[in-house]
């Protein structure tokens, strides 16, 4: 039996178990199975390690995606470029286990988000900074779109990140792109979203959430009743999924 699973904390209501659980019924894939590991700390990652040493692949969430990378053995150059991590791969050489770091989350932000874009999408704002965030900014460099990261803190930062304080209602009505990296408004926080000026979306809008629970959070909302396209998370989530399992069967 292949055992796959997730790290992350916490995984009340992860996607991954159930949507793999449905994929090896689906495909008739009798010999893996796939499991939550709530991993509150980074530093326990190698007991985890110890506890199972048939472990053959782990999709990685928040909070480990870029406090996992010290624990691992190398990474491809995609999540090197990003500095974040969201899928590990297992194998043996020279009888030794050698934990490989990939970053899937680019491929699905990629592929949902293309079809979307027009040629007024030339700049972005990115809701939050951890590890989702530095793989969407990736992705937007890779399409040459300009992006700030918008955060909690007060004070300006290296790194082209702008407090909330800092955003005028005239930025979000230039600024055609908005994504939302953060948990709120995931269930069962659903009543919140990121304190923007709504007023000022319009039809040219495009509004991403990392969010898929519920499929329409309260950031979406208020982007489709001003006539925005919006886009959740679950897309994304199935297309890094997919590319997960590819990066762990590649040599079987």
């Amino acid at each position: 039996m292949r055992r796959f699973g997730l790290i992350g904390y916490p995984l009340g209501h992860s996607f991954s178990p159930a949507y793999f659980a449905a994929k090896f019924s689906r495909e008739g894939i009798p010999d893996a199975v796939y499991e939550a590991f709530p991993l509150e700390r980074t530093a326990d990652f190698p007991a985890l390690l110890e506890k199972y040493p048939d472990m053959a692949g782990l999709n990685v969430t928040i909070p480990h995606k870029e406090a996992i990378i010290p624990y691992l053995d190398g990474l491809s150059a995609e999540a090197g470029e990003a500095g974040a991590v969201n899928t590990i791969a297992f194998e043996q050489r020279e009888g030794k286990r050698v934990l490989t770091g990939y970053n899937t989350d680019i491929v699905g932000f990629s592929q949902t988000l293309a079809p979307h874009i027009d040629s007024y999408h030339h700049t972005a704002l990115i809701f939050g900074t951890g590890g989702a965030a530095k793989a969407v900014a990736y992705v937007l460099r890779k399409m040459g779109i300009d992006y700030y990261f918008i955060s909690r803190g007060e004070e300006d930062r290296p790194g082209r990140i702008l407090p909330y304080s800092s955003l005028k209602p005239e930025h979000i009505r230039s600024v055609k792109l908005l994504i939302n990296t953060t948990p709120l408004g995931q269930y069962p926080d659903v009543d919140s979203c990121v304190p923007i000026a709504y007023e000022m979306i319009g039809h040219m809008h495009v509004l991403y959430d990392l969010v898929y629970n519920p499929e329409m959070s309260l950031f979406l909302q208020k982007g489709q009743e001003a006539g925005a396209t919006v886009i959740n998370g679950a897309a994304m989530l199935k297309a890094q999924a997919e590319a997960s399992w590819k990066i762990w069967n590649r040599h079987e």
